[in-house]
């Protein structure tokens, strides 16, 4: 392995060895701090002009298992601890270090993982440049920025997918930059799922006759997809919607809300999310830096990070949709709120938010 180093914004360099892809990337330092996983993370399309850092020690010990894939890998870099180049697991089908060759990421390890989160968690996500040697200047690392992330990872075309089973209803399913397992729990419950991109218009997707709309997850700031905002504000009241993650922002932007960028973002499966409705505390999957402000038009808050009191879900009555900021599709997981689709097939059979 050759030399490696990390160059943050701010100055500050961290050297390790290189992996993965020998090319220099810039890109959003964060950090996620999932003990397992790290493949969903690695092609979860959420991660979009980021350089994705592990803060478990060891990652890539069960090795590459493509069913486990949520997407395409749009990751600009990876850092860990330790790559573990002698993955073992009966579904393995390669290494950790093979696949980002292969998908044109580069890597590195031997990073000391938990200075670097201290430095994110005290100063904030900030940019980074993975590379092969110190620049002279910081001033291309200081310009860079996440634009157009969704428009970069949504698909071409809509797709139509067949259900697991008889046909109960039929979603459409908007995608920002979709994890996969969404769709695959939706096709589980009955659902035919025809999968529009991004920017189709509110119209078309009223005109193929859904029962249910799906607002999917995706990266970058929510209040830059104007478009977008502006076609769930036509959609909202027409048919019952649920928003997860991404699809949670962009709800409450077209009810009349607002957003910020969080210091250094929820990312990990542990994150605990209260909800305001009994004493119940849920683990979930998150991986955001945005979070929605309160106040929603129209809105009524249903659960908070039981962290930082972050705005986690909301429900509209009025308008027949709820939203949730944490990811009850999670694999590996944890599943403690996969009930969310439930309530959403409730919500198609009649029932109230």
């Amino acid at each position: 392995m050759k030399k490696g180093y990390l160059v943050l914004q701010d100055g500050q360099i961290c050297e390790g060895l290189r992996f993965g892809a020998e090319k220099d990337m810039v890109g959003e330092l964060v950090f996620t701090t999932g003990m397992c996983g790290y493949l969903e993370t690695l092609t979860d399309p959420s991660y979009a002009g980021q350089i994705v850092m592990q803060t478990f020690p060891m990652i890539g010990n069960y090795g590459v298992i493509p069913r486990d894939f949520e997407g395409e890998s749009r990751v600009r870099g990876y850092v860990v601890r330790e790559c573990c180049g002698a993955p073992s697991n009966f579904r393995c089908e390669g290494d950790l270090d093979s696949f980002l060759k292969e998908k044109d990421i580069p890597g590195l390890c031997g990073v000391d993982t938990r200075q670097l989160t201290r430095i994110l968690r005290e100063k904030g996500v900030m940019n980074a440049l993975l590379c092969g040697s110190v620049p002279d200047s910081l001033r291309d690392i200081e310009a860079y920025s996440v634009t157009g992330a969704v428009r970069a990872v949504t698909r071409a075309e809509p797709t139509l997918f067949p259900p697991e089973g008889e046909t109960r209803f039929r979603v459409a399913l908007l995608d920002y930059g979709m994890k996969q397992n969404i769709l695959n729990q939706l096709l589980e419950r009955g659902c035919e799922v025809a999968v529009f991109p991004a920017d189709t218009p509110a119209e078309r997707v009223l005109d193929w006759g859904p029962n249910g709309i799906m607002l999917s997850n995706g990266p970058g700031d929510p209040a830059e997809n104007v478009y977008e905002i502006e076609q769930i504000r036509k959609l909202l009241g027409k048919a019952p919607i649920f928003g997860i993650c991404l699809g949670h922002q962009l709800t409450a932007l077209a009810a009349g809300g607002s957003t910020y960028k969080l210091k250094f973002g929820h990312r990990g499966v542990n994150q605990p999310v209260k909800a305001l409705d009994g004493p119940r505390t849920y683990i979930t999957s998150q991986n955001h830096g945005y979070a929605v402000a309160e106040g929603v038009p129209g809105g009524r808050v249903s659960y908070i990070n039981a962290n930082d009191g972050s705005c986690e879900g909301i429900d509209y009555p009025e308008k027949r949709a709820f939203t949730v900021q944490f990811h009850p599709e999670a694999c590996a997981g944890p599943k403690d709120t996969g009930f969310l689709f439930d309530r959403f097939i409730s919500l198609m059979e009649g029932g109230a938010v």
